[in-house]
């Protein structure tokens, strides 16, 4: 039930997103959807991690709501040896 409320928050651009921004790759990311900003916020520090992990910069992180056409957005000029995109559907509560 919660997928389906989620999914149909998402399609009116009312779900709730993480969008991280870094240099070095110059990159805009985005994790969800969340119904709300409490679950997007238990999950933001994973996603961090992930992309630290990768030997990014993180420069911003915000929560909101809205909905992204591209999951992953590299800005001009910028090189990858690799690409990963990350969705995540929070899990049921």
């Amino acid at each position: 039930m919660k997928e389906i409320l989620i999914s149909l928050l998402n399609f009116f651009g009312l779900a709730v997103w993480i969008e991280i921004d870094t240099e070095n790759p110059e990159c805009t990311y985005y994790f969800g959807p969340f119904l709300t900003q409490k679950e997007a916020l238990a999950e933001q520090q994973g996603y961090i991690e992930d992309i630290e992990s990768e030997e990014a910069r993180i420069i911003n992180v915000n929560i909101k709501r809205f909905k992204p056409s591209n999951l992953t957005i590299i800005k001009a000029g910028t090189t990858f040896i690799s690409q990963r995109i990350i969705a995540h559907f929070s899990a049921p509560s």
